[in-house]
């Protein structure tokens, strides 16, 4: 356990990063697996509907460091080709 303030307040502030990374990643997988499920179903409106949506969340989760940027630009590019070809 840490005895100094400052390390206190660092494992204070490192839990709530983690909380929030982890909800903003869980957000990001949900959106991803609805747009494969929908691709899948062969289903186009709504598979270009849900990778709005799963293109959104990748970005904002890259631009705020909980993905890394080139991750899911790939992932992005991955899920845009996978619809193209339908």
């Amino acid at each position: 356990m840490a005895n100094i303030a400052s390390a206190k307040t660092r494992v204070r502030r490192n839990a709530k990063r983690t909380r929030i990374n982890s909800d903003r990643l869980n957000a990001v997988r949900t959106a991803v697996k609805k747009t494969r499920a929908a691709i899948v179903a062969g289903n186009k409106e709504v598979a270009e509907t849900c990778f709005k949506a799963a293109e959104s969340a990748l970005m904002s989760a890259a631009n705020k460091k909980t993905l890394h940027k080139k991750a899911a630009s790939r992932k992005v590019s991955r899920l845009a080709a996978a619809i193209k070809k339908m």
